[in-house]
This record gives structure tokens, sequence and C-alpha cells, in this order.
């Protein structure tokens, strides 16, 4: 226990120095949506408005702390979420903010509702509407909890 403490604690002090902002889930919700019809899903969808802020961010290191939710039986989709997945996004708990697709190096071997640090490159997304507004690219992490 006092070992993994340690390794958190070097983990922290090492990627601070790197430079990477540390994101909270209050940075992460000032955003605004409009409604905007998508013709290839005759569709409408909330189209996100990102701050200042977050755009400033864009294409940087940041790290962010979640519930880890492996969702997809194949792997394939991995969010970090504000909530555990008994009330997450899915669920009907929150907005499209209150949930980062996260995109690994290598997939570690966290468990559903695991507590984690991830570390990523932000990509910010208006217009996929099969990813999530809020994208970490070559994310690495481990677990707080």
């Amino acid at each position: 226990m006092k070992n993994n403490f340690l390794y958190a604690l070097f983990l922290l002090i090492s990627t601070s120095a790197m430079g990477q902002v540390d994101l909270t889930w209050d940075d992460l919700a000032k955003i605004d949506y409009t409604e905007k019809y998508f013709p290839a899903y005759e569709s409408d969808f909330l189209y996100p408005e990102f701050s200042k802020e977050i755009v400033n961010l864009q294409g940087k290191e940041v790290s962010v702390s979640g519930y880890y939710l492996d969702i997809d039986p194949n792997g394939e989709l991995i969010i970090l979420s504000k909530n555990p997945l008994a009330s997450c996004f899915f669920c009907g708990n929150g907005g499209p903010e209150t949930a980062i697709e996260i995109q690994f190096k290598s997939k570690p071997d966290f468990e559903t509702d695991d507590v984690v640090l991830i570390t990523g490159t932000l990509k910010l997304n208006k217009d996929d509407v099969e990813h999530f507004n809020y994208i970490l690219t070559d994310c690495s992490g481990f677990q707080l909890k």
C-alpha cells in the first residue's frame, strides 16, 4: 500500500513537471449547446460551444480524474465519467459534458467504476456525433482508490 502511494505521488509530481493541465468536471461543464440538424442522421443533436478556456487547451496534455467505464463488450469505447456507471450520462444523470471518450496508448487493467486519473491530449469534437464532445487521445492513467 505504501509503495502504491509513493508511486502515485511520484507520477503526480513528474507529470506536473511536464506541464499538463489538471481539468475538473466544473471546467468541462462550461459549455453551451444548441440543437443542430445533421442530415446524415435525419435528426437534431446537441451542438456544443466550448468555453474559450477549453478551446485554448485543444491539442494540449491534460489530466482528469473520474470513473473508468468500459461500456463496450469489444473494448472499443472507454469512457471517463464524472459519475459511476449506475448514475452516468447514459442513465440520464448529467449531460454530455459529464463523460469523456478516452483512447489509450495501451489499454490498462482497470475495472468499471475504478476511480482513476487519466492524462492525454485533449481533442474537442463538435461535428462527429458518433464520438463524444471531449476526447482524450494517447492516454495513460492510474487507479486512485
